[in-house]
């Protein structure tokens, strides 16, 4: 018995969280494994029904879980909240640091199928396979902020990037470790030519990578990594980098994919991993099935890899994915001539079918 978290969260969180739901389920029809999934409040909705977007139910529920399947939160009826009061900030951000999920993982994979859905030329996205691993719980997210008003009548606003030695030092573990398991190669983001908490960044991961004697490490400043991922993707095994810069990277990677609605993460390094897609709640679509259920649904596959360690399951969810979309369905954003268009559920239906004949 497997006891899994559903957080659904805001907009579109629900819509494609119940897909990820449905494919579990199927799981454990196929492979004899017996799941229970709870619910619980978070984000938006969370604050519209008991006045917080993280309750301590909902805590409490992780906490007691073997693994957190999440939608998405935030949304522009929420915008006008005090920051700890926000979807965001005090929903998703803040039960990341309560579960000290420090570490977070972003695979980018560009489906053979999909070359051409990218704004990308074909022969620049095919066969990239790489993987961002961003720091999650520091940075300027988590350091010091205020306003203070100035002697001149204006206003002065602070974000403090803030990192020690150590926590630099386990995230980047984390990057060689996965690096061995796939193509040996480690690339450090950061801007050490004007940030000091880069220098420090560059330092301890220069000292990490002298203990991997087996992998490669090359260092990159953030603004020619951001070039270099849409000019020479393919040339990228493991990305490691800071919170903010990985937020940044790891979106700006989902246009090798073709869409966000393909993008999967995980959330490791405490109690409870924490999985979810990388899109957000996309309230404009919200409500009308045409999200694309795929990153909710490859992140299940993930929490069954990395949590449960069923990987035979995962790769069975993969490979559906892989089918069906090589049938040429596809939902509205990976929409192109001379392919099926299907709606949320319908997607999922399909990749539960190829998963079950």
């Amino acid at each position: 018995m497997y006891k899994i978290a559903v957080l659904p969260g805001d907009g579109i969180g629900a819509e494609v969280t119940a897909q990820a739901v449905r494919v579990l389920e199927a799981v454990g029809r196929r492979f004899n494994r017996e799941f229970t999934f709870t619910e619980g409040l978070v984000g938006g909705a969370a604050y519209d029904a008991a006045g917080t977007p993280l309750p301590k139910d909902t805590l409490e529920l992780c906490l007691a879980s073997d693994a957190i399947l999440f939608g998405a939160a935030g949304g522009p009826k929420w915008d006008s909240l005090p920051a700890h009061l926000r979807p965001e900030a005090g929903g998703i951000l803040s039960l990341r640091k309560e579960l000290g999920l420090f570490a977070n993982l972003r695979p980018v994979m560009v489906f053979s199928s999909l070359e051409n859905a990218s704004t990308l030329k074909p022969e620049v996205v095919a066969g990239v396979d790489l993987l961002i691993v961003r720091e999650l719980t520091g940075g300027l997210y988590f350091g010091k902020k205020f306003r203070e008003k100035l002697p001149d009548g204006g206003v002065r606003a602070v974000d403090t990037l803030e990192y020690t030695a150590n926590e630099i030092d386990r995230i980047v573990r984390v990057a060689f470790d996965l690096a061995r398991k796939r193509k040996g190669k480690v690339t450090s983001v950061d801007k050490a030519n004007v940030l000091e908490s880069s220098r420090l960044w560059r330092e301890v991961a220069s000292a990490v990578g002298r203990d991997y004697p087996d992998v490669g490490l090359d260092h990159m400043y953030v603004d020619n990594c951001a070039m270099q991922l849409v000019k020479n993707p393919g040339q990228f095994d493991v990305l490691v980098t800071e919170n903010m810069f990985g937020d940044i990277l790891s979106d700006q990677a989902s246009v090798l994919s073709g869409s966000l609605g393909m993008l999967a993460s995980a959330s490791l390094g405490g109690r409870t991993a924490l999985y979810e897609p990388a899109h957000g709640s996309a309230p404009d679509i919200a409500g009308r099935q045409l999200a694309n259920p795929i990153a909710s649904i490859l992140s299940a596959a993930m929490l069954l890899r990395f949590s449960l360690d069923m990987g035979k399951e995962a790769g069975c969810i993969e490979k559906a994915i892989t089918d069906v979309l090589n049938l040429g369905y596809r939902t509205a954003d990976l929409m192109e001539q001379g392919k099926t268009a299907v709606n949320t559920v319908e997607m999922a239906d399909l990749i539960i079918e190829r998963m079950l004949g």
